[in-house]
This record gives C-alpha cells, sequence and structure tokens, in this order.
C-alpha cells in the first residue's frame, strides 16, 4: 500500500466521522426536543467567528463581548501561524 492509497483511506475515514458525528448530534438534538419541558426559561445565546482572508481577519459577532474574544482568538491564530511559518526558515 502506497502512500496515495492511505491519504485517500484517511481522507475518506476523516469524512465518515464527521458525517457519523452530525448524524449523531441531530438525533441526540431531537431526543433532547422530546424531553424538554414546554415552560422552560429561554436562554441567549452569543456567536461570533473569525474568517481570515490572506492575512487579513474579518471578526464578527453578536455582542461587544463576543467580538472582543474574537480578536483575541485571531490575535493567538495569526501568532500561530507566524510562528509556524518564522519557523521554516530557522
Amino acid at each position: 500500500m502506497n502512500l496515495v492509497n492511505l491519504a485517500f483511506i484517511f481522507i475518506f475515514l476523516g469524512f465518515s466521522l464527521v458525517f457519523l458525528d452530525i448524524i449523531l448530534a441531530m438525533i441526540k438534538s431531537v431526543e433532547k426536543r422530546r424531553e424538554e419541558k414546554p415552560e422552560e426559561e429561554e436562554r441567549k445565546t452569543e456567536v461570533g467567528g473569525v474568517i481570515f482572508i490572506g492575512p487579513v481577519p474579518i471578526i464578527f459577532g453578536t455582542s461587544k463581548k463576543i467580538e472582543k474574544w474574537m480578536i483575541i482568538v485571531a490575535l493567538v491564530i495569526t501568532l500561530v501561524l507566524v510562528t509556524i511559518f518564522l519557523l521554516q526558515f530557522a
């Protein structure tokens, strides 16, 4: 078995695991909805993210607090990527 075949096997296994996890999460969500009580109080969910286009991070979030955390995440990711890039030349 050469490395190309092994790589394809690992890629297939990775996609299969992700697909299986999505299916299991959907089943778990449906079961949880059935068990929930209708009078349960509503929760506030906050979401944020970072998208890198080249070296430029685009940061978004549903609140200022989340946006501040996404800036920190973007800085950490940038530092890790710059470090990995510079280690190539060491």
